[in-house]
């Protein structure tokens, strides 16, 4: 079941990538934070982790309906352009995406030493964070950029999970902290983005 929602989260991540919608951009975020909140809270439940289940029931109240919806009534208000079209050709990134995960599993291989049951795990969550930071690269308007640094977000709370097997409950407050703390600079970027539209 874990395989199936680690699945789930890098599909939907590489599927962003070659979204030029913004709203279809905003369902498939919804849907990597809803497949991070399923793993959180089954993970929670297999090892008895309270605190991850409480991480995960956060994470899929805030991430996979809140910021979604708070986002796209910030586009609607902001009149923010819908059409993104990524600056990497789908060529390229067709190419880059492959190589990222070979890369990631050849550098996480180490790893397979000293952990034998998550080392396909860890690689899998870094070679999300550089998906990440392409979906940020990739576009020239504010919201993916946006997007792409909440899924970075989702990247590093996934290689906690899988890597660890749950946070401490203090590390995951200050993350949703620090993701409180964006969501406020995130509304200051759509003011600045339109007064100088």
């Amino acid at each position: 079941m874990i395989d199936f929602f680690i699945g789930m989260f890098l599909a939907t991540l590489i599927s962003a990538l070659f979204t030029t919608r913004l709203y279809r951009l905003l369902f498939w975020y919804s849907m990597n934070s809803l497949a991070l909140a399923f793993l959180a809270l089954y993970i929670g439940q297999d090892i008895n982790d309270n605190p991850l289940i409480i991480s995960g029931m956060v994470t899929l109240i805030f991430k996979a309906i809140g910021i979604p919806y708070f986002l796209k009534k910030l586009s609607l208000k902001h009149q923010i352009n819908r059409s993104i079209p990524p600056n990497i050709s789908v060529h390229y990134a067709i190419i880059l995406i492959p190589g990222i995960l070979v890369f990631t599993f050849y550098l996480a291989q180490p790893l397979s030493q000293m952990m034998s049951e998550h080392a396909n795990y860890v690689a899998i969550s870094i070679s999300s964070l550089f998906l990440a930071l392409i979906l940020m690269m990739q576009h020239k308007s504010i919201a993916p950029k946006i997007i792409g640094f909440l899924t970075i977000e989702n990247s590093l709370f996934l290689l906690a999970t899988t890597a660890t097997g749950g946070m401490p409950m203090i590390v995951e407050l200050g993350i949703f902290f620090d993701l409180l703390m964006a969501i406020v600079i995130i509304n200051l970027l759509f003011l600045k983005n339109e007064e100088t539209a």
